[in-house]
């Protein structure tokens, strides 16, 4: 199984020197995915419902602070060499498609094939309206679009494509990615429309597991999710061994169980059982895990970094 972190792009351990020395160590310790997250402004009134955690309100930086999440991974992927380069994920709908389908080739090529798209529709309207995206009513219908521009471009010698939310033709489109088809399109969300996306356009499928509307925090809710998946995967008549399973958990404890519904929370407990767990995602067909990882300053973070890479990750 792969397996990654994510990197701060906001907040005080979000510096120069902080991210290039995560992303290098990590790479060191062996981990094979980094990951940024994605927000262009984070306005200073949200009544939007964050939907990761209990209370529905989002933490942010006091200040609102967030570096481009393009141009961060663009960064990452100049000053490392082996590790893959995930948006995760990348609000589809706050970017003009073929743009945003020049900057993620662009970013494969030179990385050398190391980038992987993980795709959302986003959850903050106030986002939306504030730097004019399309309407956050139709961000499901934009994705949807979005996702097969980017398919369009990225693998036709001959781009062309008519739709509602945006149309060309007689374009020439280079560089092409240097991954075949294309890199591969992960898409998060837990509801029932984003299990659909997944199955009619993605390349897998990544949720995270702290959304208390569509629980996906223990081994039997993911492999319920899983299922549903597949179903969808049928339904359009696309065989479902082809799709891919990754999974995203916002919390990592190494030494106390945490209990739902009188289960334990995936992931916490002793690295024993985290290891049991890392087993058992991989039955389920799991092959991509990103851990949250940080902490109050570069050095906790490093030291949990190396905790996991060398008290857990041997187990597995």
């Amino acid at each position: 199984m792969e397996i990654g972190f994510g990197i701060p792009n906001r907040g005080p351990l979000a510096t120069l020197e902080n991210l290039s020395t995560m992303a290098q160590k990590g790479e060191e310790m062996g981990f094979e995915i980094v990951s940024v997250s994605d927000h262009i402004v984070v306005p200073n009134t949200i009544d939007s419902v964050y939907p990761y955690n209990e209370s529905g309100k989002f933490v942010s930086s006091a200040a609102g602070e967030y570096m481009e999440q393009l141009a961060t991974i663009s960064y990452l992927a100049g000053i490392t060499s082996s590790i893959r380069l995930l948006t995760s994920v990348m609000v589809v709908p706050h970017r003009s498609p073929v743009l945003t389908a020049k900057i993620l080739a662009t970013i494969d090529v030179l990385s050398q094939g190391r980038l992987v798209v993980g795709c959302g529709v986003g959850w903050m309207k106030e986002e939306f309206e504030a730097i004019d995206a399309p309407p956050y009513e139709e961000r499901g219908q934009v994705s949807n679009e979005y996702l097969q521009i980017f398919k369009e471009l990225w693998t036709s010698d001959n781009p062309e494509f008519h739709g509602k939310y945006a149309s060309f033709s007689n374009i020439t489109f280079a560089p092409k990615p240097v991954q075949k088809p294309h890199p591969p399109l992960w898409i998060g969300g837990e509801s029932p429309p984003a299990l659909r996306r997944a199955a009619q356009l993605g390349d897998a499928w990544y949720p995270i597991g702290s959304n208390p509307q569509f629980p996906v925090g223990t081994i039997k809710q993911y492999a319920e999710y899983r299922d549903r998946v597949r179903e969808n995967a049928r339904k359009v008549d696309r065989d479902p061994n082809s799709l891919d399973f990754a999974y995203s958990v916002s919390w990592n404890n190494e030494s106390e169980a945490e209990m739902v519904d009188g289960v334990r929370r995936i992931l916490t407990g002793t690295p024993q059982q985290l290891a049991d767990d890392i087993k058992g995602l991989e039955e389920l067909g799991v092959n991509h895990l990103l851990l949250n990882l940080q902490a109050e300053n570069l050095d906790a973070t490093l030291a949990r970094m190396e905790g996991f890479a060398t008290k857990v990750r041997p187990l597995t």
